[in-house]
């Protein structure tokens, strides 16, 4: 499975310059699966009221362009939905189907959970052979919610973390894929924030022993996901097997 990323440099809570840029830059591109960073249409931020997709804008872009290019596109948007905000984590199939994930762990060190309603299910989606578990930026600081109980493949987590703490994503990412014998799909945002924050070309594509299976070129992220060979390797390291065993309060 083909998934590209797009390190997208978000317009500051402008939705139609979003969606225009993604669909320039993708123009051209062919893959299984598009991945787009956190809160992709309009930067992450906590005027959520303001931004928040009220008439599901953003989804209805992701649909429409999935349909067009006839093929999967995963991203996250500021929703509201019965007087509450969510951010919303998308994947859109092909046939315009929809799965979502709500994140679970907001970012209370810039008042997300202030805003935002926390997410209580977590959600793993089933496409093309692959199972594939959905999750967003902050996330990653937290293994014991994304510990692989052998029910996924890849992880795919979309950002907004600022270069100022760039080290602990780029590290965090290799090893939730190390620890979880998976793939593990981490695309940031590139640019600089509306409240000035500074965001470096940080996406990656790891397998399951480390090793970076990614390659850049210009603003796209591109990985080539191989099933078997991913079934080979945890045959060969049964590390799973030895797991510690726990249940999660949602």
């Amino acid at each position: 499975m083909k998934i590209t990323g797009l390190n997208l440099d978000i317009s500051w809570k402008n939705k139609e310059q979003n969606f225009k840029h993604i669909e320039k830059e993708l123009q051209h591109q062919e893959a299984d699966l598009f991945l787009l960073p956190e809160m992709f249409s309009t930067g992450f931020c906590m005027d959520a009221a303001e931004v928040s997709d009220k008439n599901q804008e953003s989804l209805e872009f992701l649909q429409k362009i999935a349909k067009e290019k006839g093929t999967a596109f995963c991203g996250s948007a500021p929703v509201e939905e019965n007087g509450k905000f969510y951010n919303r984590m998308y994947f859109v199939h092909p046939d315009k189907k929809v799965d979502f994930y709500d994140k679970r762990h907001l970012f209370s060190f810039s008042g997300e959970d202030k805003v935002y309603t926390p997410g209580n299910e977590r959600v793993i989606v089933n496409y093309k052979g692959f199972r594939i578990l959905l999750q967003v930026c902050y996330d990653l600081r937290f293994p014991v919610f994304a510990r692989n109980n052998d029910d996924y493949d890849a992880i795919l987590y979309v950002a907004n973390w600022p270069e100022k703490r760039v080290v602990a994503w780029e590290h965090l990412l290799k090893a939730r894929a190390i620890e979880n014998l998976s793939f593990v799909f981490g695309l940031n945002r590139i640019g600089t924030d509306g409240n000035g924050l500074l965001y470096q070309e940080s996406s990656h594509c790891f397998f399951a022993d480390g090793k970076e299976i990614s390659q850049k070129e210009g603003n796209l992220i591109t990985a080539e996901l191989n099933l078997e060979e991913l079934k080979d390797f945890r045959n060969h390291f049964q590390f799973l097997n030895d797991r510690d065993s726990f249940s999660i309060e949602l």
